[in-house]
């Protein structure tokens, strides 16, 4: 079996990456750039076949080389995640990744005749949904452009796949965190949990405006969740939440991180900003939204996310512990 995976070179792409090759799946990742080298070293010593085509998901030529015939996945994973300030500026970019490229995609995956294809979109085309419980059956009110094109590409990818007999699915991942995330110049913001990271190894002060109650959820979880849906023989559904039914804050994941001092600087603190201070971590608006409703994935495909508040910031260390001790 093998899987190419648009975006890979993203987080969440390594991330499923990993998983896949774990299981000794052959994957083909395609990007404008390639992962960092160290990035790659991790990767290449998993069981699995791993090559890396660099290429625009925009361009027919990139999608043809690298979805071949024989391929029997493809996950879209390419994205350009923006903030208000890049939407007003340069929306052009937004539509074309995020929405446009779905067409030459499903016609790539067409001719090579791809068994499925799995299109990652948000928990952010939800939108400003008035409900307590995030489920796949709620009508969906996107607000940003972001979310607006996520919102789209389940549509269009519905839509053609019933025209075409292509086998589609699409899933709502939850706030994603861990591995592999790195600053690239597809995403405004990165998650909270890399923002604090980064002060950690700074020793510098995480200050954020408030706890951050939300259902994150750890990126290895994301990936055996989308693994999951890629070998399963057949899917009931054309869309999946992928969510920890958990919900915790933020900031005592933080502050997790603070009391674990071989791998943080002296200085750094996890903590709420006083009265007047500005916040130096970003939790991307000023709401927690709901969680989302994990039963469907849990009850055909029998998923649950194995990582909370401890376990996440437990394996998010001991992965960077690991990444420290390789120097190479």
């Amino acid at each position: 079996m093998s899987t190419v995976i648009l975006g890979g070179a993203g987080f969440v792409g390594l991330n499923l990456a990993e998983a896949l090759l774990r299981g000794g799946t052959a994957v083909r990742l395609l990007d404008r750039a390639p992962p960092p080298a160290a990035l790659l070293r991790r990767l290449a010593a998993r069981p699995g076949d791993l090559s890396v085509d660099l290429g625009d998901v925009t361009d027919p030529g990139a999608l043809a080389a690298a979805i071949r015939p024989g391929t029997d996945a493809v996950v879209i994973a390419a994205a350009v995640t923006a903030d208000a300030a890049r939407e007003a500026a340069d929306p052009g970019p937004i539509l074309a990744v995020n929405l446009a490229a779905m067409v030459p995609i499903l016609e790539a995956c067409r001719r090579a005749g791809v068994r499925r294809v799995v299109n990652l979109s948000s928990a952010a085309a939800y939108g400003a949904v008035p409900a307590t419980m995030l489920s796949e059956d709620l009508p969906a009110r996107p607000e940003s452009l972001y979310a607006v094109t996520k919102f789209a590409s389940e549509k269009v990818l519905a839509r053609l796949c019933g025209h075409w007999g292509l086998d589609g699915v699409s899933v709502r991942l939850s706030a994603v965190f861990g591995p592999f995330e790195r600053d690239t110049a597809l995403r405004d913001t990165l998650s909270p949990q890399a923002q604090i990271w980064a002060a950690a190894q700074a020793g510098t002060p995480a200050v954020l405006p408030r706890p951050g109650w939300r259902d994150w959820l750890y990126a290895p979880d994301a990936a055996q969740a989308v693994v999951r849906l890629i070998a399963a023989e057949r899917l009931a559904h054309p869309l999946y939440n992928v969510s920890s039914p958990a919900v915790w804050p933020v900031l005592a994941w933080g502050e997790r991180l603070a009391a674990n001092r071989d791998l943080v600087r002296p200085g750094f603190v996890c903590r709420l900003a006083e009265a007047g201070e500005i916040p130096t971590v970003s939790l991307h608006g000023d709401r927690d939204r709901p969680p989302l409703a994990t039963g469907r994935l849990r009850d055909e495909l029998g998923w649950e996310a194995a990582h909370g508040l401890d376990a996440s910031a437990d394996a998010f260390l001991a992965w960077q512990r690991h990444s420290q001790e390789d120097p190479r």
